[in-house]
């Protein structure tokens, strides 16, 4: 059966598993071809080249984006990555092609950044234009060092593999993403070989334009569209849980065996993606199955997100959330009876080119919450120009999400069971579908809140 795969960083950096749990598990010799592979750069390689995607932490880009030199940081990021192939050498990787075809990227890449700091300089250009190229000339490098070493071994090891790479870095033909997925899968024979596809994809529209670090996974879902498997997986770290077991313990949560699109979407509203949401629309619209499943434990099934599932029983899912929000609230007294003060607001959000992942209204304020990494002081400034006052708070964000948990009296178990525990609820809300019930919290009770509803809910 024809699949195509993901693997993410943090399973790749344990590349023996990766083989061993993955590509092998349970295949003889003809079992494990006709698979496709789309790979993420090594854990911590993006970080290093772009930011840290958590911490916010600079890396090579940065430099060029503040007019600095950034040779002497690319030539260190270059060291780390041979570091890796040292690291791996054991697996059978030809250590001195791997060292040979890192330089050689690392070079290429060097030429191009200095051709566009150089552009940069001159002033005739928009910066916003360069400073996105060198992210995808950065990003590239990450993806296909990965591809490259996973081939390169399992070559040694005598599976037919192919590296398929869509960095575009050999050539320059002015495709879009997805003539050039079409382009470089067409005449591929995939029912005698692995493929190993590098998880970025060079296109003149710019994957990280619209889906900057989740590109791994469009590339992913768009050569899922392309070859129209039964069941597309991602293999990551940990199981989809019905909670964080690093917050509730691991014998209070279980992998979640089922779920639907709709409740993938909702998950990424806050943060915890099994699938970026824009990644997810393709795999959706084509009728694709998407699987999770943790790296580590090869023998679960994981969770098979569809697009009509709905749970047999009424019963919350999933209890989720985030700590890392800020809520935003516009008062006026000119508000109530008149028509277009939250049309206001989101020309002003619109013009910061920021989105809000809650709202809720009263008579005179208009709350909205926006993640703390989107804050902007200048949005502040621009909304207090046009409302009487603006009040800016840190807050947590908690939620019970479920495809069937209409129920009477789930919304006073859930707010009674943040009583119990002492948590005032300074903001809470749903949608008429009730997939997700949503409360707004002081941060220092995130997780004690997380707990309260984990215990107060049948998952």
């Amino acid at each position: 059966m024809l699949t195509v795969e993901k693997i993410g960083g943090t399973s790749m950096s344990a590349l023996q598993k990766v083989i061993q749990n993955i590509i092998l598990y349970e295949r003889d010799d003809t079992d494990r071809y006709n698979h496709v592979y789309v790979v993420s750069a090594f854990s911590g390689v993006t970080d290093m080249l772009l930011e840290n995607k958590k911490t916010g932490k600079p890396g090579v880009y940065h430099r060029i984006a503040k007019h600095l030199d950034f040779h002497d940081a690319l030539d260190h990021a270059a060291e780390s990555l041979k570091k890796i192939n040292k690291g791996q050498a054991e697996l059978g990787l030809d250590l001195e092609l791997a060292d040979w075809f890192i330089t050689m990227r690392i070079q290429r890449a060097s030429v191009y950044l200095d051709n566009l700091v150089n552009i940069l300089a001159s002033g005739y250009v928009s910066k916003e234009g360069i400073l996105l190229a060198a992210r995808e000339i950065l990003a590239s490098i990450g993806e296909t060092h990965a591809a490259f070493n996973l081939c390169n071994i399992l070559q040694h090891m005598g599976v037919t593999t192919s590296l398929i790479d869509l960095s575009g870095a050999e050539d320059h033909h002015p495709w879009t993403i997805d003539q050039r997925i079409r382009q470089t899968f067409k005449g591929v024979d995939l029912k005698d070989r692995i493929c190993i596809v590098t998880g970025y994809t060079k296109g003149k529209d710019g994957i990280m334009r619209e889906f900057d670090r989740g590109y791994s996974e469009v590339t992913f879902s768009k050569i899922a569209a392309l070859l129209k498997p039964k069941e597309a997986i991602i293999h990551k770290e940990y199981h989809l849980s019905t909670a964080d077991p690093a917050i509730v313990g691991v014998s209070n949560c279980s992998p979640v065996g089922f779920t639907s699109y709709d409740i993938a979407d909702q998950l990424a509203d806050v943060g915890m993606e099994a699938i970026h949401p824009k990644a997810a629309k393709p795999l959706e619209i084509n009728g694709i199955n998407l699987r999770i499943k943790n790296t580590f434990e090869p023998s679960h099934p994981g969770t098979l997100i569809t697009k009509d599932f709905v749970c047999a029983n009424k019963r919350v899912e999933i209890i989720t959330g985030t700590d890392k929000l800020m809520i935003i609230d516009v008062y006026d007294p000119l508000m109530v009876g008149s028509v277009g003060s939250d049309f206001r607001i989101m020309e002003i959000f619109l013009k910061h080119n920021i989105s809000y992942t809650f709202k809720s209204t009263s008579a005179n304020s208009i709350s909205l919450v926006i993640w703390e990494r989107h804050y902007n002081p200048r949005l502040v400034k621009d909304l207090q120009n046009e409302f009487e006052k603006v009040t800016v708070e840190k807050v947590a964000l908690v939620c019970v999400l479920g495809s069937n948990m209409d129920q009477p009296g789930l919304l006073a178990r859930s707010a009674s069971a943040l009583t119990e525990q002492g948590i005032n609820i300074k903001s809470a809300g749903f949608a008429l579908r009730k997939v997700n019930i949503q409360f707004l919290v002081a941060r220092e009770d995130f997780k004690t809140a997380v707990i309260a509803l984990n215990n107060a809910m049948t998952c």
